[in-house]
């Protein structure tokens, strides 16, 4: 079974009810995995094997009995270092929560281990999950498995790169800048952003240690090796938290489509307001056109009744406000500067931040009817399309640069040198608008990086974009495995 590292968490769940492996040995084989291959990836900072290896050897007595907890019975996990999991070192990336040792799990890590996965190490994340790439004080850099001199992505690097390593069976993540979806892209495995506020993100770091509040924007969700994993995850932690669990309950409709012939697609790679890298680009087109030639009805010129730059705007306002929060007066002071001195038409990142940073209660009540018509645009736009195809990112994996002053940081794209804070437009639709998001792989550029198509879907329509992520894996074959690994 030399493969089995590969492996989806699904086919690994069939294999443990069938007998024809046991957790243990498996979470054994993923033990040997970290501790071969992990120190030059650095992707699994905190871990609990002797616990794992006592909860494994629980399980498979408890299946031999014929009980079964639940549908993860026994299969490991590991898990982004943004969530608290009971009796595993928590940090968030935080130097300050380097001791944290929760008593209890974030709420959907909870449903994960009520279900029966085993968590038996946390995955690296930046400070405060608050970067495109995964480094922090505590723990140091993840390299990308796929080109060690280049970062996984942001937040959920550490899980991006722990599952493209064949580390784990599968992993669970948070988005509010395309913290699960880039880090899906730049290690090509699978990711789901979900619709927002369906599932809880109690016990997520930031907010501090023990917040009950949530935050807007932000959502929490799962990576897996295989879009089959992304839905019965999606399932086990979604749901309403205590605040609204004696009176709603979560009832997503089915796919829209589930095949391609069945499919509404509406195309948006190209935009002049964002770039793609040309080779980038030349994969999303194939993509496109492959499930174009499965069947699917697909439209390249349909757009939304915006533009990308109106909802970029949008966007980083209300991301920056949101993230902007309890930042130090230094801070907000330069903020308060820079918005004072810079003129009328000014939309760079430097000046949407300050202004973001700095809203007043009246400033931001007309930034949110702004983003409720973009919603109502988008529903609207549903009605006769299913899904629209659209970068994650500009480009593929990026070398490591960590300057503190993200304005100081560039990429190149297509031999143009562009602000590091473009890596956040396209994850910003859906972001806004909140709309389920799925990252498929589509392959590899000609250095062997991975590129994946992101997948926006209507509404609560999670298992839309879901199918249409495990279409693409039909007709492209999904994930690839670094060399090495």
């Amino acid at each position: 079974m030399t493969d089995l590292h590969f492996r989806s968490a699904s086919d690994l769940g069939r294999m443990i009810r069938r007998r024809e492996i046991g957790s243990a040995e498996l979470t054994e084989h993923f033990i040997a995995r970290i501790e071969k291959h992990d120190s030059k990836i650095n992707a699994v900072v905190a871990r609990d094997f002797e616990g794992a290896r006592k909860a494994a050897i629980a399980a498979d007595a408890a299946l031999a009995r014929g009980e079964v907890k639940g549908p993860l019975h026994g299969r490991p996990f590991t898990i982004k270092d943004a969530y608290e999991v009971e009796g595993l070192v928590s940090t968030g990336g935080h130097p300050a929560w380097k001791d944290n040792v929760p008593a209890r799990s974030a709420t959907a890590i909870a449903r994960l281990q009520g279900a029966g996965a085993i968590v038996f190490g946390k995955t690296n994340v930046p400070f405060l999950s608050g970067d495109l790439q995964s480094y922090n004080d505590i723990y140091g850099t993840t390299n990308n498995p796929y080109a060690l001199e280049c970062g996984p992505g942001g937040s959920s690097g550490g899980s991006a790169a722990s599952l493209a390593a064949g580390f784990t069976s599968a992993e669970f993540g948070s988005d509010i800048g395309g913290s699960i979806r880039t880090p899906a892209h730049l290690c090509g495995v699978f990711g789901h952003k979900p619709t927002f506020d369906i599932v809880p993100k109690r016990g997520h770091l930031p907010g501090p240690p023990g917040a009950l509040s949530e935050g807007d924007l932000s959502v929490a969700g799962p990576l897996a090796r295989s879009a089959e994993d992304l839905g019965p995850l999606l399932d086990i932690a979604a749901g309403p938290d205590w605040a609204d669990a004696a009176a709603w309950k979560l009832d997503l409709p089915p796919a829209r489509a589930k095949s391609p012939k069945e499919l509404r697609v509406a195309v948006w790679i190209e935009d002049d307001f964002c770039d793609i890298d040309k080779e980038s680009a030349a994969l999303l087109t194939n993509a496109a056109k492959a499930l174009e030639n499965a069947g699917a009805n697909v439209d390249w010129q349909a757009r939304p009744d915006f533009t990308l730059a109106e909802i970029t705007e949008a966007y980083l306002i209300l991301l920056h406000s949101q993230v902007g929060a309890g930042m130090p007066e230094k801070v907000q002071a330069q903020w308060r500067e820079t918005r004072a001195n810079a003129a009328p038409d000014d939309k760079s990142h430097r000046v949407l931040q300050a202004i973001g940073g700095t809203l007043t209660i009246t400033e931001r009540a007309i930034w949110k009817e702004a983003q409720a018509r973009f919603r109502w645009k988008w529903h609207e736009f549903f009605k006769s399309y299913d899904v629209v195809l659209a970068p994650v990112m500009m480009r593929p994996a990026f070398e490591h640069d960590h300057q503190t002053n993200w304005h100081k940081r560039v990429l190149e794209v297509n031999g143009v040198t562009r602000p590091y804070m473009d890596v956040l437009i396209w994850a910003g639709p859906a972001v806004v608008s909140y709309l389920p998001a799925s990252v498929a792989p589509v392959g590899l550029t000609g250095a062997g990086k991975p590129v994946g198509i992101q997948i926006i879907g209507p509404h609560l329509e999670d298992r839309t974009t879901i199918a249409v992520a495990g279409m693409f894996e039909e007709i492209l074959g999904g994930f690839k495995a670094p060399k090495g690994y």
